[in-house]
C-alpha cells in the first residue's frame, strides 16, 4: 500500500513534513503569504476580499500592544505568529476543529514548536502569554463578527464576550492578500528591530 504523503512543497522550495516539521524548513515569505491567502470565518465576510488570517493576526499584534502597552517585542512577536501554522493546515473554525478532534491540536502544537524555534522564540511560550494573546485574539473575533462577518452585537457578546475598551477606534477593511502579505513581513521585520534592540 502506498504510503500518503505529508509535506508540502512551499514557494520558497522548501518542503514541510507535517508530521514532522523542522524550523529549517519554515520561511517568513511561505507563512506570509500563505496567511494573506487563507480566509478566516470560512470566507463569510463583507467586502471585495476575504478577511485573511495575516490581516487577523496584524490586528491581534496591534490588540495585545493595547491590552499591555509595556508587552515585550519577544511577545508581540508570538502574537503575529499566533496562527502562523494555518499557512499550512488552513483556518478551520471552532465547530470543525472539534469534530477532527485531538489530532488537528496535535498537528498545530508541532508546526507552532517550529515556527517558534525558527524566529528565536521558546518552542512552549508561558501561560500568561498564551492568556493574553488568547484574550486579544477574542476581542478580534468579536470585531470582526460585528464588522465583517454579520454577527449581531448581542450574538457577538454572547460568543465571545463583551469588548473591552482597547477594541475602540479599531476598524475592519479586508484588503488584496499582496498589500496584507507586504504589511505582514514589515511588521515581521519591525519586531525582530525591536527584539534585537536596533
Amino acid at each position: 500500500m502506498k504510503q500518503a504523503r505529508a509535506w508540502q512543497r512551499m514557494l520558497s522550495g522548501r518542503r514541510l513534513d507535517l508530521l514532522d516539521p523542522t524550523p529549517l524548513d519554515i520561511e517568513l515569505e511561505d507563512i506570509a503569504h500563505g496567511l494573506a491567502f487563507v480566509a478566516r470565518w470560512n470566507g463569510q465576510t463583507t467586502g471585495d476580499w476575504p478577511y485573511s488570517v495575516a490581516e487577523h493576526s496584524l490586528l491581534v499584534e496591534t490588540l495585545v500592544t493595547r491590552l499591555d502597552p509595556g508587552f515585550a517585542p519577544r511577545w508581540r512577536l508570538a502574537a503575529l505568529l499566533h496562527d502562523a501554522p494555518e499557512y499550512v493546515i488552513g483556518d478551520m473554525i471552532s465547530p470543525v476543529k472539534a469534530a477532527v478532534g485531538p489530532g488537528y491540536g496535535a498537528l498545530d502544537a508541532r508546526l507552532t514548536a517550529a515556527i517558534h524555534l525558527r524566529f528565536g522564540l521558546p518552542a512552549e511560550i508561558p501561560k500568561s502569554v498564551k492568556r493574553l494573546i488568547k484574550r486579544a485574539d477574542t476581542l478580534s473575533a468579536w470585531l470582526e463578527a460585528t464588522q465583517i462577518a454579520g454577527f449581531t452585537r448581542a450574538e457577538a457578546d454572547k460568543y465571545f464576550g463583551r469588548p473591552s475598551p482597547e477594541v475602540a477606534g479599531l476598524t475592519i477593511h479586508p484588503r488584496p492578500p499582496a498589500e496584507v502579505r507586504a504589511d505582514y513581513i514589515a511588521r515581521h521585520a519591525e519586531l525582530l528591530r525591536l527584539i534585537d534592540g536596533r
